[in-house]
């Protein structure tokens, strides 16, 4: 067998070979006519990858079906399930051909929060630790508001001609989740998300957007500091 120079390349410490970085956003969802559907995956997938650029941590993909709660429909989204068995599945195979122990899963859909529910599950079904990171969910504001239209600038996905539409909120009441009272109703955080794009609008600044790019980035570095520093005793 071939004896792998883990230590070569820009690598700080060998052991990060061991910790995966996984992304997990949604692919299938309206966030207004100025960004795309897959907004949530590309954001998700640009922090996670970034971050095993700059970790040296192996960067496993995007995961492709993204969860929502019953009281949001903008999309298509399976059930927290099907998405728990989807990355086992992907976390299993990544165990198998790259040995790795532990993962960093950067989830970029507020929708996907439930699964923390199912963490121990998936810890148990792959013998992997496993962190989740929702820096940017916690950090970006509305759906489809300032924050992500500020990032997709940065990434070079927003439709600026359509920014001025993005708060016709009688057609496109996914933003802010404006149109969903339900959820309004149950959750003081959406709530204060729609009435700030109701109120105020929305802008696009990307120094903003890449500001908060990086701060999500910083929060996985950190994540994979700890894992290295308690699990592989660096």
């Amino acid at each position: 067998m071939v004896d792998l120079r883990y230590n070569a390349g820009n690598v700080q410490n060998p052991n990060v070979h061991k910790i995966g970085i996984l992304a997990l956003g949604s692919h299938l969802e309206n966030h207004g006519p100025a960004l795309p559907i897959d907004t949530d995956a590309k954001i998700a997938s640009y922090i996670a990858f970034q971050s095993a650029l700059e970790s040296g941590a192996k960067f496993l993909g995007v995961v492709f079906p993204a969860h929502e709660i019953k009281e949001i429909n903008h999309g298509k989204h399976v059930s927290l399930d099907e998405l728990t068995d989807e990355i086992v599945k992907v976390l299993k195979s990544a165990k198998k051909f790259l040995g790795i122990s532990s993962v960093i899963i950067v989830n970029g859909h507020g929708g996907n929060l439930p699964i923390v529910t199912t963490l121990y599950d998936i810890e148990d079904r792959t013998g992997l630790l496993i962190t989740l990171n929702s820096k940017i969910i916690e950090s970006e504001g509305p759906h489809g508001g300032s924050g992500e239209l500020s990032m997709a600038k940065f990434l070079g996905i927003i439709d600026e001609s359509q920014v001025e539409n993005q708060t016709n909120l009688e057609e496109y009441g996914e933003v802010g989740l404006y149109m969903f009272s339900q959820a309004r109703k149950n959750d003081p955080n959406i709530e204060e998300g729609a009435l700030d794009v109701e109120e105020n609008g929305v802008y696009v600044d990307e120094i903003y957007g890449q500001e908060l790019l990086k701060l999500a980035i910083s929060s996985v570095l950190l994540d994979v500091e700890k894992q290295l520093d308690s699990h592989y005793g660096y």
